[in-house]
């Protein structure tokens, strides 16, 4: 049986390549995971919080626009 050193040296590479990568996907997954999280889930609400079974509409109201991040941020935290 022959074994060759270029051979095992590109599948050394290979492993080293998908390591690497697996980790920057895992640690951008963990950002990810932070910017969802809200920092607190228990804290008493402040300024204008509104009850969710009574809610109103407050969409012609300037102030109480969401941007689009944060309302794909609830989303994908909430699920609604």
């Amino acid at each position: 049986m022959v074994l060759s050193l270029r051979r095992g040296l590109k599948w050394l590479r290979l492993f080293i390549l998908f390591g690497v990568s697996a980790c920057m996907f895992y640690y951008s997954l963990g950002l990810f995971r932070d910017w969802i999280t809200p920092v607190d889930h228990y804290r008493i609400p402040e300024g204008h919080a509104v009850k969710v079974f009574g809610g109103q509409e407050l969409s012609d109201v300037p102030e109480h626009k969401t941007a689009v991040s944060e309302r794909l941020r609830f989303f994908y935290w909430y699920g609604e």
